[in-house]
């Protein structure tokens, strides 16, 4: 079938964007790399495996084959962020809208997902769509608002908006690329910081100074690399934020939880089905931020954690005993 918009990765963020896309009866192509996934998309519109609350739209239809994906006009990349490079080179070479929609730094380079997929694909058009969405309650069609930033800059937004707006999924413009990738990828670290609060039953006084302080590193990093206020304090930096922080529903919270009540974090990553982005992007983003000299304690005490080098009360006591200092957020 011609379709208009293709998602690539059935996760459960990947299926929750292909039922909003169908939810107007327009046919949306996704890919999944489980064959198994594909005959039971196809056969009983159901993805059992990452989103079983859902029955899909019939106007979806899985595919297995990357090459089918490669002349959709609008693809949505949904791939954990260091597969993304792999992904989409194997898609082909193409010249359409590509929407980027892993949370993520790449490990071992450094690099944001916005410039992995200008390597890989040279001559797509690049956005990023990021925001505080959680995918059970987007596949359900509940009010929804996300940052579409677009490379392109308004053009490629008047392009882009009317093949992903739906009713109930408000995306909101910005040409702000980096600071929509920078606000995704470090909420997700922070997101496991506050769940280990959680998990220690620290309370809520603890969970809300996370979250602000957390923000402060957020822009911190964000500033030193080009980062726009306005971008960090909206969607897909404050809000997102706000969002992880503060529930089991995101993944990145629920391994903070589970370290902060003194899992091993090594066992909890080997036994995931899903992907906790968080645990790959902190140590990246520990060493970018050591080596432009940006301070980031809550970053490095998630590391430390990932790392199973202190337990966990220890690595908040070393937090709480840092030296007093102004609230700014640039020092």
């Amino acid at each position: 079938m011609s379709v208009e918009v293709g998602v690539v990765g059935a996760g459960a963020w990947g299926t929750a964007l292909a039922q909003m896309l169908a939810s107007d009866g327009r046919e949306v192509l996704l890919w999944a790399r489980e064959l198994e996934l594909v005959s039971e998309i196809n056969a009983n519109k159901r993805n059992s495996l990452f989103l079983p609350s859902a029955t899909l739209h019939a106007s979806i239809r899985a595919t297995g084959d990357l090459a089918e994906m490669a002349y959709v006009p609008v693809l949505l990349l949904v791939t954990p962020a260091q597969h993304l490079a792999r992904v989409l080179g194997g898609i082909g070479h193409r010249g359409g809208d590509v929407v980027l929609c892993s949370k993520g730094i790449e490990a071992g380079t450094g690099r944001l997902m916005a410039e992995v997929a200008r390597d890989a694909a040279p001559g797509a058009s690049l956005a990023v769509l990021s925001g505080p969405t959680f995918a059970h309650e987007v596949a359900a069609g509940l009010p929804t608002a996300v940052t579409l930033a677009c490379a392109g800059g308004e053009a490629q937004w008047q392009r882009l908006s009317p093949a992903i707006a739906r009713p109930a999924f408000r995306p909101y413009y910005s040409d702000d690329v980096t600071g929509a990738e920078i606000g995704g990828a470090v909420k997700n670290v922070l997101a496991i910081a506050c769940g280990v609060v959680d998990g220690l039953q620290l309370g809520q006084n603890a969970r809300a100074a996370l979250i602000s302080r957390g923000f402060a590193e957020m822009q911190r990093f964000g500033f030193a690399l080009g980062a726009r206020q306005e971008t960090l304090s909206g969607l897909s930096g404050l809000g997102d934020l706000v969002l992880t922080c503060s529930s089991t529903s995101s993944r990145n919270f629920s391994l903070g939880k589970a370290l902060g009540e003194g899992a091993n974090a090594a066992e909890l990553l080997a036994g995931q089905t899903t992907v906790a982005e968080g645990a790959f992007t902190a140590p990246v983003l520990a060493e970018l931020a050591n080596e432009r000299g940006i301070s980031m304690p809550i970053v490095d005490a998630v590391v430390s954690l990932l790392k199973g080098t202190a337990p966990a009360r220890d690595v908040v006591a070393g937090l709480l005993s840092r030296p007093l200092k102004a609230e700014n957020p640039l020092v």
